[in-house]
């Protein structure tokens, strides 16, 4: 569990009312008794409404945290890099993906080149966890300096250490070795890691329930398949990963992927058929 509780300023807020209700109850024990006796019965009735208007307050909070997930913020930065590829660099301009976890807390996906605007972005929220969907550079670079600031975890699939090693060393070894089928729980929220290989042998997408939101990585981009430089690293694969992990979530889950805009899985199911069939 990566989940770390800052200081609430409503807890305080909550003690300061405490103490001062018992004040109040001392200082209405020291009136005459039928004074007492009828500030009791006020006070009843008082009690009696505010415990109405509290049932009626707690209907609502309930209600709107049973829609509140949806409203929890997820932001996209766009950056430039470079991937090398068999000996040839690539332009690129690939996403980082801020998800909001809770009220105090992020986690943030393939943080890309430039640390600073990620953390700039993220500002005094917690990262409770960073999380990469693959070794290639434009995805990792930034990782070791956003999760420094918390000293938040980073996720890496086995198979994908190699790469990361080429670009941080062996000194920053990610904390957490994540592979498809496992689960991270991060406080109250369950984040799910589905294993989708094709644009490289680790390839991971990060499915966030709380949100109706997965993280595609490089696997499934808004109308088409991912590329890596400008050609497929194992379409047979990729589209397995597709067909068999991705498209299996509910259709209106949203899809952040590595570059480009985000789409659905309803909108993606209907591209299948044709990337099938070589279209």
């Amino acid at each position: 569990m990566f989940w770390k509780r800052k200081a609430k300023k409503k807890d305080e807020a909550e003690a300061d009312a405490a103490a001062t209700t018992v004040k109040e109850a001392d200082e209405a024990a020291e009136a005459d008794s039928d004074g007492a006796a009828g500030a009791a019965e006020d006070a009843a009735g008082g009690e009696q409404a505010e415990a109405g208007k509290d049932g009626d307050a707690a209907e609502e909070a309930e209600s709107a945290a049973e829609g509140s997930d949806g409203d929890l913020p997820v932001e996209r930065i766009e950056m430039s890099g470079t991937l090398e590829v068999d000996g040839e660099e690539y332009e690129v301009v690939t996403n980082t993906w801020i998800v909001q976890i809770d009220e105090d807390g992020v986690v943030v996906v393939n943080p890309g080149q430039d640390a600073k605007a990620v953390l700039e972005a993220v500002g005094d929220r917690e990262i409770y966890l960073v999380a990469c969907t693959n070794g290639y550079r434009p995805h990792i670079a930034g990782a070791v300096e956003v999760a420094e600031r918390d000293e938040a975890p980073i996720a890496v699939h086995p198979k994908e250490l190699r790469r990361w090693r080429k670009v941080h060393g062996v000194e920053h070894t990610p904390e957490i070795e994540a592979e498809g089928g496992g689960r991270l729980t991060i406080g109250d929220v369950e984040l799910e890691i589905l294993p989708t290989p094709g644009t490289a042998p680790g390839s991971l997408s990060y499915y966030f329930p709380h949100l109706k939101a997965v993280c595609s990585g490089d696997t499934l981009l808004a109308g088409k398949l991912g590329t890596v430089g400008d050609g497929y690293m194992d379409y047979t694969t990729q589209l397995a990963s597709v067909g068999e992990v991705l498209l299996a979530l509910p259709e209106q889950t949203r899809v952040l992927p590595s570059t480009g805009e985000e789409t659905t899985i309803g909108a993606e199911s209907q591209n299948f058929d044709a990337w099938v069939a070589g279209e």
